[in-house]
Protein backbone atom coordinates (compact mmCIF):
# COMPACT_ATOMS: atom_id res chain seq x y z
CA UNK A 1 0.00 0.00 0.00
CA UNK A 2 1.21 3.21 -0.84
CA UNK A 3 1.64 6.34 1.20
CA UNK A 4 -1.76 8.25 0.97
CA UNK A 5 -0.29 11.72 1.19
CA UNK A 6 2.15 13.30 -0.93
CA UNK A 7 5.27 13.28 0.30
CA UNK A 8 6.86 16.10 2.61
CA UNK A 9 9.94 17.97 1.28
CA UNK A 10 12.89 15.89 2.09
CA UNK A 11 14.78 18.80 3.44
CA UNK A 12 12.37 19.99 5.90
CA UNK A 13 9.71 17.64 6.25
CA UNK A 14 11.81 15.25 8.53
CA UNK A 15 12.28 18.20 10.36
CA UNK A 16 8.20 19.22 10.58
CA UNK A 17 8.00 15.38 11.95
CA UNK A 18 10.53 15.82 14.77
CA UNK A 19 9.06 19.24 15.84
CA UNK A 20 5.93 17.91 16.21
CA UNK A 21 7.30 14.87 17.89
CA UNK A 22 9.37 16.60 20.34
CA UNK A 23 6.30 19.38 20.75
CA UNK A 24 4.76 15.97 21.86
CA UNK A 25 6.60 14.65 24.36
CA UNK A 26 7.35 18.03 26.16
CA UNK A 27 3.47 18.14 26.81
CA UNK A 28 2.92 14.63 28.10
CA UNK A 29 5.83 15.05 30.07
CA UNK A 30 4.36 18.00 31.46
CA UNK A 31 1.07 16.23 32.05
CA UNK A 32 3.51 13.18 33.80
CA UNK A 33 5.20 16.13 36.11
CA UNK A 34 2.08 17.02 37.29
CA UNK A 35 0.63 13.51 37.78
CA UNK A 36 3.55 12.81 40.28
CA UNK A 37 3.06 16.44 42.04
CA UNK A 38 -0.15 15.35 43.28
CA UNK A 39 1.06 11.80 43.99
CA UNK A 40 3.85 13.79 45.93
CA UNK A 41 6.64 11.56 44.82
CA UNK A 42 10.37 12.24 45.40
CA UNK A 43 12.49 13.91 42.89
CA UNK A 44 13.66 9.97 41.22
CA UNK A 45 9.76 9.07 40.87
CA UNK A 46 9.09 12.32 39.02
CA UNK A 47 11.65 11.78 36.68
CA UNK A 48 10.41 7.95 36.54
CA UNK A 49 6.54 9.41 35.87
CA UNK A 50 7.61 12.33 33.27
CA UNK A 51 9.68 9.53 31.12
CA UNK A 52 7.01 7.01 31.10
CA UNK A 53 4.46 9.48 30.36
CA UNK A 54 6.02 10.75 27.56
CA UNK A 55 8.09 7.98 25.97
CA UNK A 56 6.31 5.27 26.44
CA UNK A 57 3.50 5.03 23.81
CA UNK A 58 5.94 6.00 21.04
CA UNK A 59 8.62 3.45 22.90
CA UNK A 60 5.59 0.78 22.24
CA UNK A 61 4.86 1.62 18.67
CA UNK A 62 8.22 1.70 17.83
CA UNK A 63 8.50 -1.96 19.39
CA UNK A 64 5.67 -2.91 17.38
CA UNK A 65 6.80 -1.91 14.16
CA UNK A 66 10.21 -3.11 14.83
CA UNK A 67 11.85 0.29 14.30
CA UNK A 68 15.73 0.72 15.61
CA UNK A 69 16.95 2.97 16.99
CA UNK A 70 13.62 3.86 19.80
CA UNK A 71 12.88 7.50 18.75
CA UNK A 72 14.35 8.61 22.27
CA UNK A 73 17.23 6.79 21.48
CA UNK A 74 18.04 8.33 18.01
CA UNK A 75 17.56 11.96 19.81
CA UNK A 76 19.55 11.54 22.81
CA UNK A 77 18.70 15.61 23.39
CA UNK A 78 14.89 14.65 24.33
CA UNK A 79 16.72 12.69 26.69
CA UNK A 80 18.34 15.87 28.32
CA UNK A 81 15.44 18.15 27.78
CA UNK A 82 12.81 16.12 29.95
CA UNK A 83 15.78 15.88 32.82
CA UNK A 84 16.47 19.74 32.37
CA UNK A 85 12.30 19.84 32.80
CA UNK A 86 12.09 17.78 36.14
CA UNK A 87 14.66 19.47 37.76
CA UNK A 88 13.29 22.93 36.50
CA UNK A 89 9.35 22.37 36.96
CA UNK A 90 10.36 20.95 40.56
CA UNK A 91 11.59 24.02 41.96
CA UNK A 92 8.43 26.05 40.28
CA UNK A 93 6.54 24.24 42.02
CA UNK A 94 7.85 24.76 44.90
CA UNK A 95 8.59 28.57 45.06
CA UNK A 96 5.40 29.20 43.34
CA UNK A 97 3.30 26.83 45.13
CA UNK A 98 1.82 25.39 42.32
CA UNK A 99 -1.41 23.53 42.52
CA UNK A 100 -1.20 20.29 40.86
CA UNK A 101 -4.87 19.36 40.14
CA UNK A 102 -6.40 17.52 37.33
CA UNK A 103 -7.58 20.62 35.55
CA UNK A 104 -3.81 21.68 35.40
CA UNK A 105 -3.21 18.32 33.51
CA UNK A 106 -5.70 18.99 30.59
CA UNK A 107 -4.16 20.96 28.18
CA UNK A 108 -0.76 19.70 28.09
CA UNK A 109 -2.46 16.12 28.18
CA UNK A 110 -4.95 17.06 25.09
CA UNK A 111 -2.49 18.31 22.92
CA UNK A 112 0.03 15.37 23.49
CA UNK A 113 -2.56 13.62 22.23
CA UNK A 114 -3.05 15.47 19.35
CA UNK A 115 0.29 15.99 18.16
CA UNK A 116 1.11 12.23 18.88
CA UNK A 117 -1.64 10.67 17.37
CA UNK A 118 -0.60 12.41 13.90
CA UNK A 119 2.69 11.46 14.28
CA UNK A 120 2.17 7.76 14.61
CA UNK A 121 -0.26 7.60 11.87
CA UNK A 122 2.19 9.72 9.68
CA UNK A 123 5.14 7.34 10.16
CA UNK A 124 3.06 4.36 9.50
CA UNK A 125 2.17 5.59 6.74
CA UNK A 126 5.36 6.18 5.40
CA UNK A 127 5.96 2.62 6.27
CA UNK A 128 3.29 1.34 3.69
CA UNK A 129 0.93 0.20 6.36
CA UNK A 130 -2.37 -0.53 5.90
CA UNK A 131 -4.49 2.63 7.01
CA UNK A 132 -6.26 0.91 10.04
CA UNK A 133 -2.72 -0.20 11.22
CA UNK A 134 -1.82 3.20 10.60
CA UNK A 135 -4.52 4.79 13.00
CA UNK A 136 -4.12 1.99 15.48
CA UNK A 137 -0.08 3.00 15.83
CA UNK A 138 -1.82 6.71 15.97
CA UNK A 139 -3.81 5.41 19.24
CA UNK A 140 -1.23 3.91 20.67
CA UNK A 141 1.29 6.15 20.35
CA UNK A 142 -0.65 8.88 22.02
CA UNK A 143 -2.51 7.06 24.13
CA UNK A 144 -0.31 4.52 26.09
CA UNK A 145 2.26 7.11 28.19
CA UNK A 146 -0.85 8.30 29.88
CA UNK A 147 -1.64 4.44 30.76
CA UNK A 148 1.67 3.56 31.65
CA UNK A 149 1.24 7.07 34.07
CA UNK A 150 -1.70 6.16 35.71
CA UNK A 151 -0.77 2.44 36.30
CA UNK A 152 2.60 3.46 38.18
CA UNK A 153 1.12 6.14 39.77
CA UNK A 154 -1.76 3.14 41.27
CA UNK A 155 -4.55 4.54 39.58
CA UNK A 156 -7.39 3.04 37.16
CA UNK A 157 -6.08 4.76 33.43
CA UNK A 158 -7.85 7.76 32.61
CA UNK A 159 -8.40 6.63 28.94
CA UNK A 160 -10.43 4.14 30.17
CA UNK A 161 -12.06 4.70 33.08
CA UNK A 162 -13.33 8.37 33.18
CA UNK A 163 -15.89 8.16 30.39
CA UNK A 164 -15.20 11.33 28.24
CA UNK A 165 -13.76 10.31 25.06
CA UNK A 166 -9.78 9.96 25.04
CA UNK A 167 -8.70 7.23 22.71
CA UNK A 168 -11.52 7.75 20.37
CA UNK A 169 -11.27 11.32 19.52
CA UNK A 170 -7.55 9.57 18.73
CA UNK A 171 -8.94 7.07 16.52
CA UNK A 172 -10.98 9.78 15.09
CA UNK A 173 -8.19 11.97 13.95
CA UNK A 174 -6.13 9.17 12.83
CA UNK A 175 -9.21 8.41 10.40
CA UNK A 176 -9.30 12.24 9.87
CA UNK A 177 -5.80 12.22 8.31
CA UNK A 178 -6.49 9.57 6.29
CA UNK A 179 -9.83 10.71 4.64
CA UNK A 180 -7.78 14.24 4.34
CA UNK A 181 -5.04 11.98 2.18
CA UNK A 182 -7.41 10.55 0.07
CA UNK A 183 -8.68 14.09 -0.44
CA UNK A 184 -5.57 14.93 -1.52
CA UNK A 185 -4.45 17.49 1.30
CA UNK A 186 -0.72 18.31 1.65
CA UNK A 187 0.63 16.50 4.26
CA UNK A 188 1.42 19.28 6.56
CA UNK A 189 -1.85 20.62 6.59
CA UNK A 190 -2.99 16.90 7.51
CA UNK A 191 -0.60 17.07 9.70
CA UNK A 192 -2.08 20.46 11.34
CA UNK A 193 -5.55 19.60 11.04
CA UNK A 194 -5.34 16.10 12.66
CA UNK A 195 -3.49 17.81 15.75
CA UNK A 196 -6.34 20.52 16.54
CA UNK A 197 -9.24 18.41 15.85
CA UNK A 198 -8.20 15.81 18.14
CA UNK A 199 -6.58 18.10 20.54
CA UNK A 200 -9.54 20.31 20.46
CA UNK A 201 -12.59 17.73 20.44
CA UNK A 202 -10.94 16.36 23.19
CA UNK A 203 -11.09 19.72 25.21
CA UNK A 204 -14.41 20.15 24.08
CA UNK A 205 -15.66 17.07 25.40
CA UNK A 206 -14.26 17.76 28.82
CA UNK A 207 -15.81 21.24 28.76
CA UNK A 208 -19.21 20.02 27.71
CA UNK A 209 -18.94 16.53 29.73
CA UNK A 210 -19.52 14.33 26.63
CA UNK A 211 -19.01 10.82 28.08
CA UNK A 212 -19.21 7.48 26.52
CA UNK A 213 -21.40 4.79 28.20
CA UNK A 214 -20.41 2.67 30.36
CA UNK A 215 -20.53 -1.06 30.53
CA UNK A 216 -23.56 -2.34 32.68
CA UNK A 217 -23.64 -5.96 33.64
Amino acid sequence: MNHLLPALPPVWGEWLRLALEAAATLAFAMSGLIEAARKQLDPVGVCVIAFVTAFGGGTLRDLLLDRRPFFWVQHIEFLWALLALCIVAMLFMRQRHFQPTERAMLWPDAVGLGLFTAVGVDLALGLQLPPLVAVIMGVITSVFGGVLRDILCNDIPRAFNDHRPYAFWAFAGGWAYVGLGLAGAPAWLALALTVSLTAGLRLVSVWRNWQLPSWRA
